[in-house]
């Protein structure tokens, strides 16, 4: 069968069925957890746009430099780094515990060229809160991160994967291409 016959029964499927959408007045929150190094946020942003869904997006602080400095810059420099950085890390824990206990959904980004700690965290303080997670990162960390991903609802390879996930559990809609996706919002 095509993929042009795939989503002509797809779209046939969702008129059939009647599929619910969620109210009309729900703004679905979702928090944007995890690297910061590439622009994988704008895509999820724009696609949201391209797509008109009710989503209000939030993240940490993704200026590396101000997440580091900015307890103290605002408390007074510490002379040891590790007071330093403990100072700004529980300013940045604000941030991250008000969103993420505020959000539907958590998205928690892995990228390949760092280790992110604080993404696992996230996601396990995510899960721990029973909230929906949507795990996003290349194949190459699914062995890796496979309790994580356990964890989650969804597992994405692209940011494109998670704008037709949130397309879908709030509107129903799937995909014109049900095996490439979408990425006319790039």
């Amino acid at each position: 069968m095509s993929i042009m016959a795939l989503g002509s029964i797809a779209a046939k499927t969702i008129l059939k069925r009647g599929f619910a959408t969620s109210p009309a007045d729900k703004v679905w929150k979702v928090y944007l957890s995890g690297e910061i190094h590439s622009d994988w946020r704008q895509v999820i942003s724009n696609g949201i746009q391209s797509k008109n869904l009710p989503v209000v997006l939030s993240s940490p602080n993704t200026s590396h430099e101000d997440s580091d400095d900015c307890g103290a810059i605002i408390l007074g420099m510490e002379d040891k780094r590790p007071n330093w950085d403990k100072l700004g890390a529980n300013m940045n824990n604000i941030r991250t515990k008000t969103l993420t206990q505020d959000a539907d959904v958590v998205v928690v980004r892995f990228g390949e060229k760092y280790r992110q700690w604080n993404a696992a965290f996230d996601a396990g303080y995510a899960a721990a809160l029973n909230k929906s997670i949507i795990t996003l990162h290349p194949p190459s960390l699914s062995h890796m991160l496979k309790e994580v991903n356990a964890s989650a609802s969804v597992v994405c390879e692209d940011a494109e994967q998670v704008v037709d996930t949130l397309a879908y559990v709030i509107r129903g809609e799937l995909p014109e291409n049900p095996e490439m996706g979408t990425s006319s919002f790039l």
